[in-house]
């Protein structure tokens, strides 16, 4: 069998991209001449030209880029193909590529005698992105097809042909790949007889950049002879997306006063075509600015870096003397590198003038007056101050200070935020008789520092001259309180004390008469006239008007003022104790068992009203008289209790015991107290005092029963 002879495939590139207008007829956009053939030389010698390559793309080849698939050559500006080194061994076939903005083409070079390089070509020859590199071995050899995007009417239309010079009869071509029988599908195929690729309709860059397709040959069976080659096809970008800002609102901020030249804000679109396009090259520029005063240009913006700059001098970017310091700049994008065919988008942007601390605030009056009645306190003036700076920043912001006149701190300052004027107070009542007018110096500042040439000048201190008004004040009482110390129980009668109150007028002369305000327990009377206040009953200081030995009154001062002032002074009366409350004891009624075996019958606990000396130690006893000895005991058992027993179990009765408790006053009272004792029956756990209570028996009737028994013997 004669062995095949290789394959060509060629792709023929019969549309290449016009990015711009319609097809011009005079000029084919690519290489004039495609395919070269050389004699492999004994040595391809440095930038000794090798042959000479002719590329238009019909638009004066503007950014003209060559690659070859060999990185030891290079195609210089003039088209000249030239090694970079010397070399002998360079393989079968050079790839040559030419790309504009407008056109892209391949030039192959045939090396006749060359031998095969092992290595893969594709990683070499970036320009053929990811398309495979012929191979001499393989029958099947296959270049990227570059079609236009948003091609018209009429489809299908032939894109590419696929040639076998020998190829076996009846074989034929099949294609397959995403495009083709994977979706979106049927937007490829092949004529499996002639072996012309076609598109059935136009083909968007920005929805799929590249398709992945297969080629193979078969037999009549279906069976593949050869392949699959891959195949791409290279979507080219037309100029079909405008450029878009996404990023707004765009705000930007500059203080005012900067220096020119200084950068405000940035402003980026984009453009959905091809980056590697002059399609996608943006450039900037301020179409329109609001307000156009002082200066129509106020701003710049750099076309290719969209940053936007100041370009006035510093003394027209004055805050205070803009007609508005918020400026409203439409910024324009267009593609092309700006060039008038372009698309182009706009966007606007806000750019907001700072204010600086670059004006000290100033008193709108050199001195301020103001009057204000002794005793009272509050705001008496509002202090009114100007400031050109922006009221919404701490450079407008006032802050006042008292720097003169307020040693007793009766003054204080506050700055109104709504008004920003200073709020002068009287924090401490005023007295006229001690002085009747007060100066204060007060001296205002903003809350930012001012800017390093700018001071605050006299205007920022001002005069504030307050006149005092007499109003007549109530007498007041000295000292106050007033305390004495004085024994319960004194007579009635009996002076405490002279009270004293003046009447601050000293220059009204006025006369004062006193009365009791509050007097609880009605003990006290006073001399209206000489404020003498003596007792009009027996102090007590067990009374419930008495706390903690003190007894509490008022008394009031009344001046003869018209209207009458009135000042109130309070009296303490620390009372001192005397023995006058006897102990009583606590409990009085005890209960014991018949046939208890314990025979104490109760634990007595003794109080006193009186303090200490004259409450415990307490002295406990049974009073004698009436009871037999015999019977009953009580022992000490500390200075405030004692515990009550039986000598002898006693029938169930109730008995009444004369306790008698003596406290260790001087002279001591002594208390009788009877202490009730129920004798029950306590049996199984129960108790039963009912029996007690009917027997109705005492220790006194007990003892009369037994002498009446006596006598009658």
């Amino acid at each position: 069998m004669q062995p095949r002879t290789p394959l060509v495939v060629c792709v023929l590139l019969s549309q290449v991209l016009l990015l711009t207008s319609a097809e011009d007829l005079d000029c084919t956009p690519g290489f004039q001449q495609k395919v070269f053939h050389i004699n492999q030389p004994a040595e391809f010698i440095e930038d000794q030209s090798i042959l000479n390559l002719t590329f238009s793309d019909c638009k004066g080849n503007n950014k003209l880029r060559y690659e070859v698939s060999n990185p030891y050559f290079k195609v210089n500006s003039d088209g000249g193909l030239v090694a970079l080194r010397n070399i002998t061994a360079v393989g079968r076939t050079l790839f040559i590529h030419a790309r504009t903005p407008h056109a892209e083409d391949m030039a192959e070079l045939v090396i006749v005698g060359g031998k095969d390089i092992q290595g893969s070509l594709q990683d070499i020859f970036k320009f053929a992105r990811t398309s495979p590199v012929p191979r001499q071995k393989r029958s099947l050899v296959v270049s990227p097809i570059l079609i236009p995007e948003n091609q018209r009417q009429p489809f299908p239309r032939d894109v590419g042909k696929v040639v076998d010079s020998d190829r076996p009869e009846g074989s034929k071509f099949r294609l397959t790949g995403k495009g083709v029988d994977q979706e979106p599908k049927g937007i490829f195929r092949i004529n499996e007889n002639t072996g012309s690729v076609s598109v059935t309709r136009s083909l968007d860059r920005e929805m799929i950049a590249t398709y992945q397709l297969f080629v193979e040959t078969t037999d009549v069976n279906g069976r593949t002879l050869e392949g699959p080659v891959p195949l791409e096809v290279i979507v080219i970008d037309q100029n079909d997306n405008r450029p878009i800002f996404r990023e707004g609102p765009y705000v930007g901020h500059v203080m005012e006063g900067s220096p020119t030249g200084t950068t405000v804000m940035r402003m980026t679109a984009i453009d959905a075509d091809d980056p590697a396009t002059d399609n996608a090259l943006l450039r900037y520029n301020i179409r329109q600015q609001t307000p156009d005063k002082p200066s129509p240009n106020m701003f710049y913006i750099d076309p290719e870096k969209g940053d936007i700059v100041t370009v006035v001098s510093p003394a027209l970017l004055d805050r205070e003397t803009l007609e508005n310091p918020k400026y409203e700049l439409i910024i324009e994008a267009q593609d092309m590198a700006g060039l008038d065919v372009g698309l182009t988008g706009t966007a606007t942007a806000t750019i907001m003038i700072d204010d600086k601390n670059d004006h000290s605030p100033k008193f709108t009056k050199k001195e301020f007056q103001a009057t204000v009645e002794e005793g009272a306190v509050g705001v008496i003036v509002n202090l009114t101050v100007e400031d050109k700076d922006d009221p919404t920043t701490g450079a407008w912001r006032a802050a006042y200070t008292i720097i003169n006149g307020n040693p007793g701190q009766s003054f204080e300052i506050h700055t109104n935020p709504q008004t920003n004027e200073g709020m002068l107070s009287v924090v401490k009542p005023l007295d006229y008789e001690i002085s009747a007018f007060h100066t204060l110096l007060i001296k205002v500042e903003n809350e930012d520092p001012l800017v390093p040439d700018v001071s605050y000048g006299p205007s920022s201190t001002a005069t504030v001259h307050i006149t005092v008004l007499d109003v007549n004040e109530g007498p007041v009482f000295y000292p106050d309180p007033m305390m004495v110390t004085r024994q319960e129980n004194i007579s009635v009668g009996s002076v405490l004390l002279t009270v004293n109150a003046t009447d601050p007028d000293s220059l009204q002369h006025q006369t004062i008469r006193y009365s009791v305000y509050k007097d609880p327990a009605g003990w006290l009377n006073i001399n209206p006239i000489n404020g003498t206040v003596d007792t009009t009953a027996v102090l007590d200081r067990e009374s419930p008007f008495v706390h903690n030995s003190v007894y509490t009154a008022l008394f009031l001062a009344i001046d003869s003022g018209d209207p009458p002032a009135t000042g109130t002074g309070t009296l303490l009366i620390t009372l001192e104790d005397v023995n006058d409350n006897a102990p009583f004891i606590y409990p009085t009624v005890a209960e014991v068992c018949d046939d208890a075996k314990n025979l104490s019958v109760v634990i007595l606990g003794a109080s006193d009203k009186d303090l200490h000396p004259n409450t415990d130690p307490f002295k406990f006893e049974i009073h004698k008289q009436t009871v037999p000895d015999k019977v009953w005991k009580i022992s000490k058992i500390n200075n405030t209790h004692a515990l009550v027993s039986l000598l002898q179990n006693l029938n169930k009765a109730n008995y009444n015991l004369p306790i008698m408790v003596t406290d260790s006053g001087k002279p001591p009272m002594t208390n009788i107290t009877d202490l009730r004792v129920q004798v029950c029956s306590c049996k199984n756990s129960k108790v039963d005092c009912n029996a007690a209570g009917a027997l109705h028996a005492s220790v006194p009737a007990l003892l009369l029963l037994c002498l009446f028994s006596l006598a009658c013997l």
